[in-house]
C-alpha cells in the first residue's frame, strides 16, 4: 500500500474516532479543502472545521470505501450519517472525495455531494423545493461558514487545558 493511501485510511479511522487532532496531523500547513457546504477553505480553517464537525456530531458515523493513492493523487468515497443539528433530521451524505499531497501530507482535499439530495434530507421539503437553488446554496454556505467563525472565535478565547 502506498503511504498517501495508509494516510487517507488514517484520516478516515481518525474521522470515525472524532480524533480532530488526528485528522488535521493528517494535513499540510498550507492545505486547501472545498466542498459544496463549506465551500474553499485554507490552511489552519481545515482542521477548525473538522474539529468542529466532531465535536458537535452527537451520532455521527463515517464509512470510507474505495481508498486509493498514488505519489500525487488519491481519492475515497465516504458516506456519513448524522441528525442535522439545525433541523433534527436523519442524514445519510454519500461523498466523494479527492486528494493531492505534498511532503507526506494531504495539500488539497475536495468533497462532492449531491447538494439537493443533503438538503431533502437535512431540510426536509424546503431542500427538497428549493435545494437546486443557488440562494439556498448561498444561504447554506454562509450558516456553515458563520458557524466555523464562531467556533473558531470561541477556541480562541478559552484554549483546551494542558495534556496530563
Amino acid at each position: 500500500m502506498h503511504p498517501n493511501e495508509t494516510l487517507i485510511h488514517r484520516f478516515y479511522g481518525c474521522f470515525q474516532a472524532r480524533d480532530a487532532e488526528g485528522m488535521v496531523a493528517c494535513y499540510h500547513p498550507d492545505a486547501v479543502f472545498s466542498d459544496p457546504a463549506f465551500g474553499e477553505l485554507r490552511g489552519a480553517q481545515v482542521g477548525a472545521m473538522w474539529t468542529m464537525l466532531v465535536t458537535r456530531a452527537a451520532d455521527l458515523e463515517v464509512r470510507a470505501s474505495g481508498i486509493e493513492a498514488d505519489a500525487e493523487r488519491g481519492k475515497a468515497h465516504w458516506d456519513a450519517h448524522y441528525t442535522f443539528s439545525q433541523t433534527g433530521r436523519k442524514v445519510h451524505n454519500r461523498i466523494d472525495a479527492t486528494f493531492l499531497f505534498r511532503d507526506g501530507l494531504i495539500i488539497r482535499h475536495e468533497d462532492r455531494f449531491s447538494f439537493w439530495r443533503w438538503a431533502r434530507q437535512a431540510l426536509g421539503p424546503v431542500g427538497l423545493l428549493l435545494g437546486w437553488t443557488p440562494p439556498l446554496r448561498a444561504k447554506v454556505r454562509s450558516t456553515a461558514r458563520g458557524s466555523l467563525e464562531a467556533d473558531i472565535r470561541k477556541r480562541a478565547a478559552s484554549p483546551p487545558p494542558p495534556k496530563a
